[in-house]
Parts: structure tokens; C-alpha cells; sequence
């Protein structure tokens, strides 16, 4: 009876919460039927991501006619230090608002939105540990949380997966590396991440997900994966939600 009785309490909790403050659209702000759930025109603004692409860093493919372990020219030239990557959106005006909403509007429920585009790129039968990007000491006294980790945080509610926000560490401050060249942005983050000590032994023989807002470059993605693969880690695999297409960020 009491467990009958608190499920109806709580499903009048949220019809009041949700009549006080109903869902709106991560990207325009309008009321919308659920939460988490965007409007049609936003909906239909969003570029998904999935196959064809580059099997190594999700690149489209303009032809479906490669196979789904092709990689593009850059990966084949130069292989990332990653595995693989997948994001759930191609970075674009409405892509970069509602990223932007979560790290400087203090909108930290729009992570759950973001984690749900980007479930369907997790294989949970892997175990793989989530391990969000990690920001400098400096970066979260400023603005109070990790982005990443509270998308990973998401991520791992709803796949039941290992999340460690302290396995990677940002040991040296890095400036914005908008506007930078990517060899710029490959010197600029070298020597920013480390893994923490503890953690050695828990992630060697294991593949871990890097959790990430927006991929541009794969500098910062790079030098985590390098950290990683040195510590004993199986496969290094990147998650993000929005991926630049071409290098306009």
C-alpha cells in the first residue's frame, strides 16, 4: 500500500510541478508536450549524425556506398589517437545554443537532453567507464560545475555504467582554443591532462568513454586518448554531442 501510495503522491507532485513549470524546448524555449522533448521546428533544424560516416571519427560520408568500417582521408593520413568517435549532432547555430544553454546559462537539465540525442551511441554492453573531459580547478570555481560531467552523469543513470569525473585531471590551465589552427590547439593542450594514480589499476584491460560537449578539432579528445592508452586503458572511445563538420568554430 505504501508503495501505491507514494507513486500516486509523486505523480501528483509532477502533474503540480509540471503545470507550475511546464517542459519547454531546449533550443527555443517553448512549452512542449514532455520533458527533456525538443519542438518540431528545432527537431527538424537538428542534424543527427550516424552512418555512412568515417568508422574512426564519424566524418559523413556524402554516399552511403562505403562500408561501415571505411575511414575518411584524414583518419587513413593520420589516425587519431582515439578509437572512435560518435556525436549525436552535426554542430550547427541551434547545436551550439542549446550546448551553450548547459555551460554558461547555468541550465543544467538540458545535460539530460543532450545525454538522451547521445544514448543511442553508447554500447552499454561493453561497460565501457564514462569519464567526462575534465576542466581546470580555475574553470569550475568560476562557473560552478563540469559540463561534461553532467552529461556523463546522465549517461550513466541511464545505462547503469561507471562514471569517474576525477579519472582524468586537467593539471595546467588552457586558454579557449577558438580561433586557433589544429596544430595550434595540439600544442596548446599538451601536457593539460593526467590520470590520477588511483585509477591505474582500475581502467587497465578496460575501454572507456570519453564524454564531450562539442568535438572541432580532436586536440583536446586527442591528448585525453593518449593519457588514457598510456595508463592501461583498452580502447579510448569519444562521445560528444555536437561535432563540428567543418572547422567554422
Amino acid at each position: 500500500m505504501m508503495g501505491a501510495a507514494g507513486r500516486y503522491l509523486r505523480s501528483g507532485l509532477s502533474a503540480v510541478v509540471d503545470f507550475a513549470l511546464p517542459p519547454r524546448c531546449p533550443g527555443c524555449g517553448v512549452v512542449t508536450g514532455a520533458q527533456d522533448a525538443f519542438c518540431f521546428d528545432c527537431w527538424s533544424n537538428l542534424d543527427l549524425l550516424g552512418p555512412p560516416c568515417c568508422a574512426r571519427c564519424a566524418l559523413p560520408f556524402e554516399h552511403g556506398g562505403a562500408g561501415e568500417d571505411a575511414l575518411c582521408a584524414g583518419c587513413m593520413a593520420q589516425p587519431p589517437a582515439f578509437d572512435r568517435l560518435r556525436a549525436a549532432v552535426a554542430y550547427g547555430d541551434l547545436a551550439s545554443s542549446v550546448a551553450l544553454k548547459l555551460k554558461y546559462g547555468r541550465k543544467p537539465g538540458v545535460a539530460g537532453t543532450m545525454a538522451g540525442l547521445m544514448a543511442r551511441h553508447v554500447d552499454a554492453a561493453a561497460r565501457p567507464i564514462l569519464c567526462p573531459v575534465p576542466l581546470h580547478r580555475w574553470r569550475i570555481w568560476r562557473r560552478g560545475y563540469n559540463q561534461s560531467a553532467l552529461i556523463a552523469a546522465a549517461l550513466g543513470r541511464r545505462f547503469k555504467l561507471e562514471v569517474r569525473q576525477d579519472l582524468l585531471l586537467r593539471v595546467r590551465p588552457t586558454p579557449p582554443l577558438r580561433g586557433m589552427s589544429p596544430n595550434q590547439r595540439r600544442q596548446t593542450v599538451q601536457g593539460a591532462f593526467a590520470l590520477k594514480e588511483s585509477h591505474r589499476a582500475a581502467i587497465k584491460g578496460r575501454n572507456i568513454l570519453v564524454i564531450d560537449d562539442v568535438f572541432t578539432s580532436g586536440a583536446t579528445a586527442g591528448a585525453c586518448a593518449r593519457v588514457l592508452k598510456r595508463g592501461g586503458a583498452a580502447e579510448v572511445a569519444i562521445l560528444c554531442w555536437a561535432r563540428v563538420i567543418r572547422d567554422e568554430h
